[in-house]
């Protein structure tokens, strides 16, 4: 073939260009990722020689070599993993944008990319951080059955292709250093680092150097493995430090930041395992761009690592959990397929969620301050659990934190505390879900409630009016949205007022749309009117959200409940019972309906009428 030169696609030259220009801290995790890719071409090949022999050529003795030539001022990163063809190249490292760029690229233009760069790891294009030490990268590769193929690029337009002079399966890429990169050819800047990011990997990682023989000055290839290669996972906890937890961490999720929690144990019994998990700290880069709803653990199989895409073996509103589950019991030589429908990995999935779960709850009791900064940003991802997870729905519940009316903005109470303080006699949980508090903490809603001295839930997570409902109940006690269904109320002190009214009653109804009943109410204190849905209809909130979205929403019709207590509505009453043809009547009936559909959060569907029928109120 000869030396063929293709153009990247926008998107990476887009990449490459913020690479080579933006990072000049943290440079060194450029070998991380190269030395991870090495490490993951290695357990692929290794994975699919369990079922394909032939494919490991007779090689499966695996390592992989970092090679420092201080005189050409190269370094060479190689392996003896699964190797890529021709269209793999040109795939993975050429013209096609990997899924992440796009993401990550939005991302960069927000961040300061160079105090962040955990976020080229996050968004998986790890092999380009080559560019923020080289100004030229040489990468000769051969795939069993393949020939062998060279890429070659500066970082800049464009690549070359062409044939590679290469026996055995696998990958070499040379960087060619820029200057000020001098310092990835010492010896022990290349063993510190590689002790640092990569010290528990399951593969060697062999140092080759030239050393000459003292007596005949014959120049010696000398090898010495830099890692350790134990699996921190199979190690004893208490031969672990946090440091070491915490740089695998950093490893297998690319955050900078150590893990808030740490879970390290072996399930024994009926299902035999060893799981190593971490709950971040803060939300990664990636989880803020990424809308995968699954969750993604490292599942590896008598220590071969077999794949991280096994949506089962957490549920999705775990996603943010990172680790490695390593079993003995699952069959080693079948398909990824074959070894998703395992019913033993739903029992594993049930005894790591119970885990997480439990430490969770653990947190929240043992260390308040750090639980809050986890709920802040992981909470809407938890609370999906909510409608999915039903056996394990009130364990979730109880690690919720709200808003409420008992307490000042930004201090926040859960369930267990609400229901410890919950007024004598009240058998239900109070809640209003608005889109922030300032605008639902006044709203006509809670009068009664405040006046009774009982306390409301503020849910103010654009996710609670979705999933609260799901949840009915929490320890025997209903939950109660009082925007929401009859609550109760005075009979005895309407039933006169409901006789006076009766006649203007009706002719409301009549006249307003969307409305499919009206009623005197003691609900409101100071408010004229406001709007109650069905017990299980949609609130105006999700309603909003939705046509935000560009969905359609479906029409709705409301109670409309009036203050008979109120100025206005004793004001329209005497008007109608006076003369009920009168304009001003329908004027200030539409009015009171008016200001309780923006008093429930909802939109006016007809502004310019209410301007006008506003207008005609105060001229007059």
């Amino acid at each position: 073939m000869a030396e063929e030169t293709m153009q990247f696609k926008t998107e990476l030259e887009q990449l490459l260009h913020l690479i080579t220009h933006s990072l000049y801290s943290h440079r060194e995790v450029f070998l991380r990722e190269l030395i991870s890719n090495a490490c993951d071409a290695i357990d692929k090949v290794r994975f699919e020689g369990l079922n394909n022999e032939e494919i490991l050529e007779g090689h499966s003795d695996w390592k992989i070599f970092i090679k420092a030539d201080e005189e050409a001022k190269t370094l060479t990163i190689s392996d003896n993993g699964i190797g890529m063809s021709r269209d793999q190249v040109i795939e993975n490292l050429g013209t096609i944008a990997h899924s992440g760029t796009k993401a990550f690229l939005a991302k960069a233009k927000e961040a300061d990319l160079a105090n962040n760069p955990e976020l080229i790891g996050q968004f998986g294009v790890g092999f380009y951080a080559s560019f923020m030490v080289a100004d030229d990268v040489t990468v000769v590769t051969k795939a069993h059955g393949e020939d062998a193929v060279k890429w070659e690029s500066k970082g800049t337009g464009s690549f070359t292709l062409s044939d590679a002079d290469k026996a055995d399966r696998g990958t070499e890429i040379t960087l060619h250093l820029k200057e000020d990169a001098a310092e990835y050819l010492n010896e022990w800047t290349i063993k510190s680092t590689v002790k640092k990011f990569s010290d528990f990997l399951e593969h060697p990682v062999v140092m080759c150097t030239t050393k000459k023989d003292e007596e005949t000055e014959v120049e010696e290839e000398i090898e010495e493995q830099i890692n350790t290669q134990k699996a921190i996972w199979l190690r004893p906890k208490s031969e672990i430090t946090d440091e070491e937890y915490g740089e695998f961490y950093k490893h297998i999720s690319h955050d900078t930041n150590s893990p808030a929690e740490t879970i390290h144990y072996n399930a024994e019994g009926a299902i035999e395992f060893k799981a190593l998990l971490f709950i971040p700290e803060h939300k990664p880069f990636d989880m803020m761009m990424n809308n995968d709803p699954k969750a993604h653990l490292n599942l590896y199989v008598q220590r071969v690592f077999i794949s991280n895409e096994f949506d089962n073996l957490l549920p999705g509103y775990l996603r943010f959990v990172k680790g490695v589950v390593d079993s003995s019991d699952l069959p080693l030589n079948v398909s990824r397929e074959i070894l998703q429908e395992n019913p033993m990995l739903d029992k594993i999935r049930k005894n790591l969620t119970s885990r997480i779960l439990k430490t969770l709850a653990n947190m929240k009791k043992t260390d308040y301050e750090e639980f809050q900064i986890f709920h802040e940003n992981f909470s809407a991802i938890l609370k999906e659990g909510l409608q999915t997870d039903w056996e394990n729905k009130e364990k979730i519940a109880e690690l919720l934190l709200f808003e409420s009316t008992a307490k000042d903005a930004g201090e926040k109470t859960c369930f267990d505390d609400y229901v410890e303080r919950m007024a004598e006699g009240q058998e239900e949980i109070l809640y209003l879900a608005g889109e922030n508090r300032a605008s639902i903490e006044n709203s006509p809603y809670l009068e009664k409630f405040k006046a009774d001295g009982k306390e409301v839930l503020l849910m103010i997570d654009p996710i609670d009016d979705f999933v609260i409902p799901q949840l009915f109940e929490f320890k025997g006690k209903k939950l109660k949205a009082v925007n929401k269904g009859d609550i109760e109320e005075d009979k005895e002190k309407l039933k006169e007022e409901e006789k006076q009214f009766e006649g203007f009653i009706g002719f409301a109804k009549e006249l307003l749309d969307g409305v499919k009943e009206v009623k005197l109410t003691t609900r409101l204190k100071d408010s004229a009117a406001v709007l109650v849905g069905d017990e299980y209809s949609m609130s105006p909130h999700i309603e909003e959200m939705m046509r935000r979205m560009g969905q359609e929403v479906p029409p709705r019709e409301s109670v409309l409940e009036l203050n008979p207590e109120h100025a206005v509505v004793k004001k329209v009453q005497a008007l109608y019972d006076t003369d009920q043809k009168d304009p001003k009547v329908a004027t200030l009936t539409k009015l009171l309906h008016d200001q309780a559909v923006i008093a429930s959060g909802a939109k006016l569907t007809d502004p310019a009428g209410f301007a006008a029928r506003l207008n005609e109120v105060l001229a007059d």
